[in-house]
């Protein structure tokens, strides 16, 4: 098995987010490896999604959500016992996560990821195929089992 020394988490907040957390902590504890974790803020989509109509006070809530997420993250990762230091950066998600791997020298990227069938996966595109490219490290794909969906589902 390959030695990860440093690890790069990515984290959103998501049922896929969270999935990605547990598996790259238990990553962490077991290799002792120095963890990283990452919280974008996707200003494309979001402007998207308002018409362009974005305020300043919208842009700055946009910003604090997802730093109370990192700090979830970064929260829940001490926890349960890995220390990790947290990176928040503005712009396409697999742009930002591209880019601090390879600034860090990340030895493996832990991304989540929403399994998607037929026409919603065309409909939507790969997206983390684009990452393979941009990265020189491993990536791990966390994705949650229909059972843990339904797990979690009726927990909520």
């Amino acid at each position: 098995m390959a030695s990860y020394k440093k690890i790069l988490l990515c984290y959103d907040g998501s049922r896929e987010g969270r999935k990605a957390l547990r598996c790259g902590a238990e990553l962490a504890l077991d290799l002792k490896a120095e963890t990283h974790l990452l919280s974008v803020v996707d200003m494309r989509s979001s402007i998207a999604q308002s018409a362009g109509l974005l305020t300043d006070v919208a842009c700055g809530r946009f910003e604090e959500t997802a730093r109370q997420i990192l700090q979830e993250g970064v929260d829940w990762l001490t926890e349960h016992g890995v220390k990790a230091q947290g990176h928040f950066a503005f712009g396409h998600p697999i742009d930002e996560i591209a880019n601090l791997a390879n600034e860090l020298q990340a030895d493996l990227v832990v991304v989540g990821h929403r399994c998607r069938t037929g026409l919603s996966r065309w409909w939507m595109g790969a997206g983390n195929t684009q990452l393979l490219d941009r990265v020189s490290c491993s990536i791990l794909v966390a994705c949650s089992s229909s059972a843990e969906e339904k797990q979690e589902a009726a927990a909520a």
